[in-house]
């Protein structure tokens, strides 16, 4: 059933894939008075529930002009032919299956009031960091394992379907490495690290090994700051044993860069061995997780703002050279005894 369903909505949805150890503390879950302060108010939006009374062409057409800003974002509407749209959205609706799925999706999100406030802290983080933030209409829905997650200036949409977990009746057609973050804790997580490509900057020309994890450790970083409670695991998306393993064996990761000379190779194969989706890096050792490089420049760029206390957020991300960050970082990680 999935495989049908799916090519039904890759005909008309753009794919976007967003791309143990705990340091949580009760300070870091208590939002500062200067935070709370910040205005951005949200309306969650199950938009999941009307798509499912959907029954005939006519009724479809009916939802789309109800949620025009949906419509033309995620749903395409204005480039896809609309007959074809309003026919593939009543089939998709009265689809036993999708149906089966929607049902278990449901639960993920069933405390719309808690998601709805989830959702609200981190847009005031953002906003108190960017203050012309523009706070986007947030909308759930169930796209058949097509899309995990939208998000533009002012829309962001979550496809709860993506969520569910083990125990879905049916799941994202990805590795079992990838598959694991597609869990309702890792929600936010992945928004967050969406929203954090609209500020961070980066140097389109000579990309390095170190540019990329440099890169993708602001993003970390930033997901870090608009999520204060979120435990490490859950922001990298490393299992607890993995990210227990790389914080115990961080010089250790960090010398086998230094003596490959790593830092400046400027090949893409291999930096997407290192920065990339995989199971693991036998390179390194078979038990190093994939992604090994986006963690590894998560740690440079902590520690260039433990360096640089004075560097605001907004400040770091508009920073595009690597080797400054690295250089004024003082990176070097010491051996564990």
């Amino acid at each position: 059933m999935p495989l049908p369903l799916r090519h039904w909505l890759a005909a008309l949805l753009p794919a976007v894939l967003l791309l143990g150890s705990c340091n949580t503390d009760s300070s870091r879950c208590e939002m500062p008075d200067e935070v709370a302060r910040v205005e951005a108010p949200v309306q969650l939006e199950r938009l999941e529930k009307p798509f499912f009374q959907i029954r005939t062409p006519e009724a479809a057409r009916q939802f789309l002009d109800k949620h025009p800003l949906f419509a033309r974002n995620f749903l395409q509407r204005g480039r896809v032919p609309e007959p074809i749209l309003e026919q593939t959205l009543a089939r998709l609706a009265t689809n036993e299956g999708l149906q089966k799925l929607a049902a278990q999706a449901d639960t993920t999100f069933r405390d719309t009031e808690k998601w709805q406030g989830d959702f609200q802290r981190m847009f005031q983080y953002v906003r108190y960091n960017f203050p012309d933030f523009p706070v986007p209409q947030v909308k759930t829905f169930v796209s058949g394992l097509s899309q995990d997650l939208f998000a533009n200036d002012s829309l962001m949409v979550v496809s709860t379907d993506f969520f569910v977990g083990p125990d879905a009746v049916y799941r994202p057609n990805v590795p079992n490495y990838i598959l694991r973050r597609y869990r309702r804790e890792y929600v936010m997580p992945t928004a967050a690290l969406a929203i954090s490509s609209k500020y961070n900057k980066k140097e389109l020309t000579n990309t390095t090994m170190l540019s990329e994890m440099v890169q993708f450790g602001k993003a970390l970083y930033f997901a870090e700051k608009v999520l204060p409670c979120t435990n490490d695991s859950l922001l990298v998306g490393f299992s607890g044993k993995d990210l227990t393993n790389v914080n115990y064996n961080e010089a250790k990761i960090w010398g086998h860069f230094l003596q490959k000379n790593l830092l400046y190779n400027t090949s893409p194969f291999q930096i997407q061995k290192y920065v990339g989706e995989r199971p693991n890096v036998p390179e390194i050792d078979k038990t190093c997780p994939g992604r090994i490089g986006q963690w590894l420049g998560w740690q440079i760029v902590r520690k260039y703002m433990a360096e640089h206390p004075n560097v605001t957020l907004a400040q770091l991300m508009e920073m595009k050279d690597a080797q400054r960050i690295l250089t004024e970082s003082r990176y070097r990680p010491r051996p564990r005894s």
